[in-house]
């Protein structure tokens, strides 16, 4: 049972910011006020009893779109997430464990992609495609996935030089059973950390893209895209553009004080096993 006077301050909270938002995108037809496109007062209006945080830059709600933007962009950011880290952890074990050719092909493609800017390669690549949800979550997890076959890559190999690899090697054991009974379970502590990175790096690349127009098309709600459309509101000391870009920043920091929390704790747990 986990025990919550053992965990750091910091953790905690993580683990409360984290569960805010996860609990607000979950749940945003039902606690958020007003409708995510509904026009309900003037532009830019002052934060009132009927909204908390004020209207937008066409005078939406604003804490309705935050509370939406929540749900779409952990929503892209956590499928993305996912793709990177499955397809970057299998390649990676699999050039460790096959080897040869295999091994030299990836790598060097791998290589040949992350030598290009992430941020410019995304362009580049969503100027053409149709900016569609699917097209974004299949660009941010491919490109996030380098970095992820890299960490992997380099920890599979140092497992598979192990006896325990090399005697299920000897007993006839397959690729698959290596990987997912021998490798992973001993690559688990960098990669928990690493899937809390590639989280956050695929929110601020999500809210980057948006910013640019070239992510969550309006009038779909997602934090990044909102910074974009009440950004001209700052010369005129309206902060509707600096709320959005504030929960960027705390759903990142919550996520990394979490992911760091899950290392320590793994690492300590797999010492004191030792």
């Amino acid at each position: 049972m986990l025990n919550l006077k053992r965990i750091p301050t910091g953790a905690l909270l993580g683990l409360f910011f984290t569960a805010l938002f996860l609990f607000a995108a979950i749940f945003a037809p039902l606690i958020a006020p007003y409708s995510m496109s509904q026009i309900v007062g003037d532009v830019w209006g002052p934060i009132s009893a009927e909204h908390l945080l004020g209207t937008d830059s066409l005078g939406r709600d604003l804490l309705s779109r935050m509370i939406y933007g929540a749900r779409t962009t952990i929503f892209i950011a956590a499928l993305a997430t996912a793709l990177s880290f499955s397809l970057g952890a299998i390649l990676g074990f699999m050039a460790a464990v096959v080897g040869g050719l295999f091994d030299m092909v990836v790598s060097r493609f791998v290589d040949l992609l992350m030598s290009i800017p992430t941020l410019i390669f995304g362009l580049v690549v969503l100027s053409v495609l149709p900016s569609t949800i699917v097209t974004l979550i299949l660009v941010m997890g491919i490109l996030s996935s380098t970095r992820v076959y890299r960490l992997a890559r380099a920890v599979a190999v140092d497992v598979n030089a192990m006896d325990f690899v090399e005697v299920a090697k000897l007993r006839g054991e397959g690729t698959r059973w290596i990987i997912f009974r021998e490798i992973l379970p001993n690559a688990l502590s960098p990669l928990v950390s690493e899937l809390g990175l590639r989280f956050i790096f695929s929110v601020l690349f999500l809210s980057a893209l948006s910013f640019l127009g070239l992510g969550v098309q309006p009038p779909e709600a997602d934090w990044g895209g909102m910074v974009k459309e009440n950004k001209d509101g700052i010369v005129f000391g309206i902060p509707a553009a600096l709320i959005p870009a504030a929960a960027i920043a705390a759903l990142a920091i919550s996520v990394n004080l979490v992911a760091d929390w899950v290392l320590t704790r793994t690492t300590s747990l797999k010492g004191g096993r030792d």
